[in-house]
């Protein structure tokens, strides 16, 4: 079925989906990239890696090359190269949000061919989701990381609290002198990580705990940006790059870690401890 005609740009058939799509702005932003990011590999070309990949802009791309004989070849090879660049979770997810976007595009008419027939999510690696060993941790707490993350890192392995959680902290959620989120007593911290917090939130009294490098664009809600230094709130997707990139050195697969693995040391160390 047609009702509209088909547009010749990839880039449009993009704004027209995402269009359709009831998402707030940060999702919207990443559904954005990861459409984006298939791009490149339509024409044989490599996308950009890591945050590069955020504000790059894509070539121009005929939407009928989803309809050509090697579209499924190219993201084939797209697919197997990004599964060695990120986490299986993440790869999973762009492989779904194109996947919709081609089964829209083929309901309006506007492609006919799935290039996708027959291209799977890639598996998680074993062992990935175990968690990570105390050496390990020691490890990752003796890299030259800055404060934001050193400090984010630690309170996640500390208070074993969902990443989500963490990075949905503000400044006044902290019981500092007691080491604990208020309201929630049994969520506990330790001296190295109240040393962080302390240094982290010097002069400020609201706002997020953990803030992104820059400016906050317009329209951010007020809750996730800082009163003081205009600042946003740190994204899970953001954490979890930094966090990867930074754990790639220490990782004998080289692929680097994940905060969900992290998370899940300090809950089963400190199982380990009570159970002593």
């Amino acid at each position: 079925m047609t009702s509209s005609p088909a547009p010749v740009e990839y880039a449009v058939a993009i704004d027209r989906y995402l269009a359709t799509l009831r998402l707030g702005e940060a999702s919207r932003r990443v559904y954005r990239i990861a459409l984006a990011t298939w791009a490149w590999p339509l024409v044989g070309r490599t996308p950009p890696a890591g945050r590069a990949r955020r504000g790059a802009v894509p070539p121009i791309v005929p939407l009928a090359l989803l309809d050509a004989p090697g579209a499924t070849g190219r993201l084939r090879e797209a697919l197997a190269e990004r599964a060695a660049a990120a986490d299986a979770r993440t790869v999973g997810r762009e492989l779904s949000i194109l996947r919709g976007a081609i089964a829209w595009w083929r309901t309006r008419g506007w492609i006919s061919a799935d290039p996708l027939k027959g291209l799977r999510s890639p598996s998680a690696p074993p062992g990935t989701a175990s968690p990570l060993n105390r050496e390990q941790v020691r490890m990752i707490f003796d890299l030259p990381a800055g404060l934001r993350e050193q400090a984010c890192w630690r309170l996640l392995y500390e208070t074993a609290a969902p990443i989500e959680r963490v990075l949905a902290l503000n400044v006044d959620d902290l019981d500092l002198a007691r080491r604990r989120i208020r309201g929630l007593p049994a969520v506990r911290w330790h001296a190295d990580t109240a040393r962080l917090l302390s240094l982290l939130l010097l002069g400020r009294a609201g706002g997020p705990v953990f803030l992104t490098s820059r400016r906050a664009p317009s329209g951010t809600a007020p809750h996730d940006r800082c009163p003081v230094t205009g600042r946003g709130r740190l994204s899970y997707r953001r954490a979890a790059e930094l966090f990867t990139a930074a754990t790639v050195s220490l990782d004998p697969q080289g692929h680097g870690w994940t905060l969900r693995r992290l998370r899940a040391a300090g809950l089963a160390h400190r199982e380990q401890t009570v159970g002593r």
